[in-house]
């Protein structure tokens, strides 16, 4: 009779704490032999765990599911990873997953996923190097999961929120990840990232070699850079925000060698570089396309290390950026195609008010040639030296700088981009 008060005063603790309880679960009170539980369990079970400290490191080799509330913390201070789930369908639900092993070599996390099918939802880690990795899997769901990095320890130092190392086929959702160092995706084709949110970090995510993918709806906010692309094709990138990726190499959204990329409705905004291109695309049967995205309050608008050909942007607002297009090591970005967008420092006319300005955009900075060819004097952007130099490109002939862009078609009086008005 005892043992039956404290499996119902167990069940009424789960579920005033919100827990979803999966059906035929197994209660299992803190301090049980969890391990020995798990190597016992058939495919199918269910096993939900009470508040309190359950001791790790465990391994789950079947198609078994381990839930709990935030209060059951699966706790670990030894080597290695503190939860393996190698079984095809197993499952992490609703928990908290405490300490992990130190060593970047052997990728010590929290929750370890070597299996498909797997489902870590809810759940949140904290005191661990690695938070969430995966190898090796296809069609997982890791969903509303919040990874508390270390911020005392310097972003190289830390491990990875979400690392992805040949995953396809995956569902990364709503997570909320913060003082971490990454969210990978490498080698990882054919995976949604949809409204995850990543403060605080280096890397908001890190595509390397990762094609077909796609990421919308997130949030990136205060990383070194938002969103980077590196030898990665067909990406969807779409409504995300790009914000405050500040310092020397701050960048809200960067491509390297990277092609047929939609970079649609996002807001790219208050960043050192908004947009960075880097020899992307490679291939000369591909573009990318920039199209409704809100560039704004960045010292650069966009950036282009190397080509600028087939690279198509369309209907974006550039606004409130220092300058609005840089060519690093010199040269112009005339190769690439603009047409339709919203310029903040357009000087023309719309006397037909067809939403359209009756010149063209032409866009020449005097202040950003030397810049561009004097880095050092990037100390003095915003400064008086810098407008005097840039008002002398204007009106002196003789000192005329060359003209990096135009728009045949500038946008008047537009409507916010898409991405803004998504905010």
């Amino acid at each position: 009779m005892k043992h039956a008060h404290a499996i119902g005063a167990c069940f009424l603790a789960l579920a005033s704490l919100g827990f979803a309880r999966p059906e035929n679960c197994r209660d299992v009170p803190a301090g049980a032999p969890l391990q020995a539980l798990l190597d016992a369990a058939s495919d199918g079970d269910a096993l939900c765990l009470a508040p309190g400290d359950h001791a790790g490191p465990l391994r789950v080799a079947r198609r078994v599911t381990i839930a709990g509330p935030r209060e059951a913390v699966i706790r670990t201070s030894g080597p290695g990873s503190t939860i393996s789930l190698d079984g095809t369908g197993a499952a992490l639900v609703g928990l908290s997953v405490d300490g992990s092993g130190g060593r970047f070599e052997t990728l010590d996390a929290a929750v370890r996923i070597a299996a498909d099918e797997v489902r870590v939802e809810g759940i949140a880690v904290r005191g661990a190097l690695f938070g969430i990795l995966a190898n090796r899997a296809s069609r997982l769901v890791i969903r509303d999961n919040e990874v508390q990095g270390d911020p005392r320890k310097a972003l190289g130092l830390r491990g990875d929120a979400i690392r992805l190392w040949e995953v396809r086929d995956s569902q990364i959702e709503g997570n909320h990840t913060r003082d971490a160092r990454d969210l990978v995706v490498w080698y990882s084709p054919r995976n949604r990232l949809v409204g995850n949110v990543v403060e605080r970090g280096r890397y908001g995510v890190h595509f390397m070699y990762s094609h077909d993918n796609v990421t919308t709806d997130n949030r990136m906010i205060g990383n070194v850079v938002g969103i980077f692309a590196m030898y990665s094709r067909h990406l969807r990138i779409e409504r995300n925000l790009l914000v405050r990726a500040t310092g020397a190499a701050g960048m809200g959204l960067g491509a390297k060698e990277s092609g047929d990329l939609m970079i649609r409705d996002n807001a790219i905004v208050e960043n050192t570089t908004c947009i960075h291109l880097d020899n992307s695309p490679l291939q000369p049967d591909e573009w990318n396309v920039f199209e409704g995205n809100d560039v704004r309050g960045c010292d650069v608008g966009v950036s282009f290390q190397g080509i600028a050909e087939r690279n198509r942007f369309t209907g974006n607002r550039f606004a409130d950026n220092d300058v609005q297009v840089r060519i690093e090591g010199g040269g112009n970005a005339r190769a690439a195609e603009w047409r339709g967008n919203d310029w903040g420092d357009y000087a023309g006319y719309d006397l037909d008010q067809d939403g359209v300005g009756d010149l063209p955009y032409e866009h020449r900075s005097l202040s950003g040639d030397l810049a561009t060819r004097s880095p050092q004097l990037g100390l003095f952007r915003g400064s008086p030296a810098m407008w005097l130099v840039e008002i002398v490109g204007h009106v002196v002939p003789l000192f005329r700088p060359t003209t990096i862009l135009v728009d045949p078609e500038p946008r008047v009086r537009s409507t916010p981009a898409g991405a803004a008005r998504a905010r």
